[in-house]
């Protein structure tokens, strides 16, 4: 049996799965704060032939080997998270977060959920939520007769009621960031939670000690770029495509030498 065939067939699982990356990419394109993956990959284990450094006659020692490659394997799929474009909507309850930081949901479980999805709402008690109605955390309750409510890049949210000039201040929103937020597991719904790869949150107050500061009126946007994916998809489909002809050549030499014995 040919080395070749197993081993292109490794190439064409790689690149299978590096296709299906983009493609969830390329779907998420207008998703609100979405981080697009990056598959990685790494050769297996070569077959030693003959060992660089053996000892060919005494005194003397082989410069060179001979070791033949076995393939590729998926070795991950990074998030990236740079920033997405913002857009501006002018809600009253939409934010973006400018720089690092995540915001925190309390989860059915009672567990927190962080997102980078700034697309709030505000449920029948007056608590801001997410589209899912998990409730943003701190959790705080703006009043039904609230007008021209703000949030500052710090983080402070006010409102005005009718007949009164001046703002009364609600509550203050937080941010979480992580030491390594490639680590986050995606749950769906723009939700993220925390593993032993992304360390434990911290918790501080936007705009201080590295946290990004928060931009009302706006959402983040995907940090897709369409041209980047599709040149990564043709490279991927050539290399898949390289791949297959390859299982082909040795197919065919493989019949020329049944053909021989």
């Amino acid at each position: 049996m040919l080395r070749s065939l197993t081993t292109a067939a490794t190439g064409m699982l790689a690149q299978q799965l590096n296709i299906d990356v983009i493609s969830n990419n390329l779907a998420n394109v207008n998703t609100t704060g979405y981080k697009k993956s990056r598959a990685e990959f790494q050769d297996l284990l070569s077959q030693t032939i003959k060992a660089s450094g053996a000892q060919i006659f005494q005194g003397t020692v082989q410069p060179v080997g001979i070791q033949v490659g076995l393939g590729t394997k998926t070795s991950a799929t990074v998030k990236e998270f740079s920033e997405g474009a913002f857009k501006s909507t002018g809600g009253k309850l939409d934010m973006a977060i400018e720089g690092d930081g995540f915001f925190q949901v309390l989860m059915d479980d009672g567990s927190i959920g962080y997102t980078r999805d700034g697309s709030l709402k505000m449920d029948a008690n007056g608590q801001l939520t997410t589209s899912d109605g998990f409730i943003i955390q701190p959790q705080m309750s703006i009043p039904s007769d609230a007008l021209d409510i703000t949030i500052t890049p710090d983080g402070k949210i006010s409102y005005r009621t009718a007949g009164n000039s001046d703002q009364t201040e609600l509550g203050s929103l937080t941010l979480a960031k992580f030491a390594n937020p490639a680590g986050l597991s995606s749950i769906g719904k723009n939700l993220y939670v925390e593993t032993a790869a992304s360390g434990k949150a911290t918790e501080g107050t936007p705009g201080q000690e590295g946290f990004g500061t928060l931009q009302q009126g706006f959402i983040e946007g995907s940090n897709v770029q369409v041209v980047e994916e599709l040149i990564n998809l043709i490279q991927a489909e050539r290399a898949f495509e390289a791949n297959s002809k390859l299982i082909k050549s040795s197919d065919e030499i493989l019949r020329i030498l049944n053909r021989m014995s």
